[in-house]
């Protein structure tokens, strides 16, 4: 029964792009990183690390950085109050796929815990900019980290609807 469980969540999870203001609490959080935490790396090196954001004015900040990349004074965290920020160290080899491993966990176990999320992309860009190595710095990171992703999280405005799985993508050699 557990099994159809997590297959359920990964069949039913989707990017959400819009957000309640709700806080999410802490413990949730929490539970999100650890899932990312847990994710497979090569070779078990473990080269993903996280950066938790719910400070309001820090995440402003990064939203309106990731949106002067892409050209656009939007919010690109489509109102999410909190963001997850997956970076991994470079000089693994692994670095990128460690990276979206754990996006991918995190993602899950948003939806698992009654949260919507989504991948964003240009924290590559984010953390390659003087404010971007400035809060890095901050926190007392150092190494040759890359951003691999902005995972955003909090309470759905809407449901999204299920997008059908395109066919014609499995071959089959038995």
């Amino acid at each position: 029964m557990e099994n159809e469980k997590v297959l359920k969540v990964i069949e039913e999870r989707r990017s959400i792009r819009a957000y309640k203001p709700d806080k999410v609490p802490a413990d949730i959080i929490d539970k999100i990183v650890e899932a990312g935490l847990y994710a497979p790396s090569g070779m078990g090196r473990q080269s993903v690390i996280i950066i938790a954001i719910t400070d309001k004015d820090t995440r402003d900040r990064l939203s309106s950085l990731n949106a002067s990349i892409m050209g656009s004074d939007g919010d690109p965290f489509y109102g999410a109050p909190a963001v997850l920020v997956v970076l991994a160290d470079k000089t693994r080899p692994t670095y990128i796929y460690d990276g979206s491993l754990a996006m991918g966990n995190m993602m899950l176990a948003a939806k698992a815990l009654g949260l919507g999320s989504c991948w964003i992309h240009r924290a590559k860009e984010e953390f390659e900019s003087e404010e971007g190595k400035e809060l890095l710095e901050s926190l007392g990171i150092v190494g040759q980290y890359e951003g691999i992703g902005n995972c955003i999280i909090g309470y759905a405005a809407e449901e999204p609807k299920a997008a059908e799985r395109k066919p014609g993508r499995v071959y089959k050699i038995e």
